[in-house]
């Protein structure tokens, strides 16, 4: 809906607030890639240098070298070439280069287009759904910041809490304004979300001797709690364990995975959260209304 929150501009040309939101998650999605890659270096050296200090075998390796997000410039990582800005146009510049580095002519990965292809879809998707409205802003920084968790658990096992915590508290606070829930369903919601999937990791612990999940799946579970409410646990629950154990059984049945081997769950709950703050009211009026049919 274009309603008061719009420029008068969008009220002229209505289509054009969906371009400006497919370009700028295409910025957006150029970043994304800089925290996916960059973000557990970070917590790596991190964790390194405290362990170091605990030990009392701290050295200077990394005291003196910066890197964070904004430093050092992008490289490429065969020939070490610095990617200058005309290298760094979101999609267009992957194409000119014809996917490979301008120095070595080393392969570039798709997945960086397809980052930024996807962070601009979100957008758009999040403002159709949204409208003109603040709730579809905070969709979009949740969608954006479920991309990065997304890939970040598929490449390293780990939901950062450098991403999850800030996420919770996000979630609070957009609902302190009723974007998408009262405030109370809101806190409801993270409380639930992380004591179900403690309790579900803990009972399994007791019964296997195994872990089943980490620390990292209750924290992302409780900010989707903050940010839909509790009202929208169980569908979120439900949804990422089907999908989970689709993709774990064609797994081993089509890709010979090894059974032993985990496979990170955090990527079914981004996507069922996301699923779920979108369209978890209808989904579920309509179980509801099939369930009653049914009876």
């Amino acid at each position: 809906m274009l309603d008061t929150y719009l420029h008068p501009f969008f009220r002229a040309y209505p289509d054009a607030i969906f371009i400006v939101a497919g370009l700028f998650g295409l910025v957006i999605g150029s970043f994304l890639n800089v925290v996916i890659h960059r973000l557990p270096v970070m917590l790596t050296r991190n964790w390194r240098r405290e362990c170091q200090q605990l030990l009392g075998t701290a050295d200077d390796t990394d005291k003196h070298t910066s890197y964070n997000l904004m430093f050092p410039g992008s490289t490429c990582p065969g020939c070490g070439h610095p990617i200058r800005p005309w290298e760094n146009i979101p999609v267009l510049s992957y194409l000119w280069l014809r996917g490979r580095c301008s120095a070595c002519h080393r392969s570039i990965s798709p997945r960086y287009p397809a980052v930024e292809l996807l962070a601009a879809a979100l957008a758009v998707v999040g403002v159709l759904h949204f409208g003109a409205h603040p709730a579809a802003v905070a969709a979009c920084v949740l969608s954006w910041a479920l991309i990065v968790l997304t890939l970040i658990d598929i490449d390293h096992q780990l939901l950062p809490d450098a991403v999850t915590l800030p996420l919770l508290w996000a979630g609070l606070v957009v609902n302190s304004f009723h974007l998408f829930t009262s405030l109370h369903a809101a806190v409801m919601g993270a409380v639930a979300g992380y004591l179900s999937l403690w309790l579900v990791y803990h009972g399994f612990r007791l019964a296997t001797g195994k872990e089943g999940m980490g620390y990292g799946d209750f924290k992302l579970l409780a900010a989707f709690g903050a940010w839909g409410g509790w009202q929208g646990l169980p569908l979120i629950i439900l949804l990422a364990s089907a999908v989970g154990a689709v993709t774990g059984l064609g797994l081993i049945l089509f890709r010979g995975r090894d059974r032993a081997q985990p496979i990170p769950f955090g990527p079914f709950l981004c996507v069922a959260g996301w699923i779920g703050l979108l369209w978890g009211g209808t989904l579920t009026d309509y179980y509801l209304q099939f369930a009653h049919f049914k009876g």
